[in-house]
């Protein structure tokens, strides 16, 4: 049995009843996946690559983590906020320094560190061209990942290029878009399965799994399979 940890931000994290109809694409990467490959979904919103440290949250999964097993990390939507000194993060300083501390905690303990680009908000220009929201922190997570030759997931760039290709009303439909909410950077079921999708995609391209890891990544996954449960488990 193999273990896919997440280490993440809220467009990652498990998500509760009373948060529905918003989803984590960490919540559908297991549609993708063989029954003996698990996710441990250790992302949680509002966290950066600091706040998740500073909590203890990644001394969690290293106290529990094994050799061959997987730790996915994938933060920049809040490190991006300057004004929260909680867990603001410089992208070619602070930031850096800090993936480097998952991927030496996850080496340390013979499993794969995997580094993935933060997935792209829906943000399209009145000529309908989707743009980047992210600075420069997945530039600094490539660097990275290059310098210490870590898998990367580009996500980001994949998630940009499907808001590209399904456009500004379309993609309206994959994210958090409500009576009552106008969401643009969380995500509903077919959302949160799209970007699983890619996630999934990019483990087998980067050779992290094998084809014999995942189920066929063109199979049609109902956002019905897609669940809630009531409330965080203590």
């Amino acid at each position: 049995m193999r273990t896919l940890y997440i280490a993440g931000d809220s467009t990652a994290a498990q998500k509760y009843a009373d948060a529905a109809p918003e989803t984590g694409w960490g919540m559908a990467l297991p549609f993708f996946l063989h029954k003996d490959v698990t996710v441990a979904n250790h992302a949680i919103n509002g966290r950066s690559t600091k706040s998740f440290i500073d909590e203890g949250r990644l001394t969690t999964i290293l106290a529990a983590i094994r050799p061959g097993d997987v730790l996915i990390v994938q933060f920049g939507h809040n490190d991006q906020k300057v004004t929260d000194p909680t867990r603001y993060t410089e992208p070619w300083g602070s930031y850096q320094d800090n993936l480097r501390r998952y991927v030496r905690g996850a080496r340390e303990r013979g499993a794969l560190p995997v580094l993935a680009t933060s997935v792209e908000r829906r943000r399209f220009d009145a000529a309908g061209t989707a743009l980047r929201t992210l600075g420069d922190y997945p530039a600094a997570m490539r660097e990275v990942a290059l310098e210490d030759d870590v898998p990367l997931l580009d996500v980001q760039e994949l998630s940009l290029a499907l808001w590209q290709k399904l456009g500004p009303e379309t993609t309206k439909t994959y994210f958090n878009w409500t009576p009552d909410e106008q969401d643009n950077t969380h995500f509903n079921p077919p959302g949160a399965i799209a970007v699983a999708r890619l996630v999934a995609g990019e483990l087998l391209h980067t050779r992290v799994l094998t084809p014999g890891d995942t189920r066929r990544l063109d199979a049609e996954i109902p956002a019905e399979w897609i669940t809630w449960p009531d409330s965080e488990e203590s």
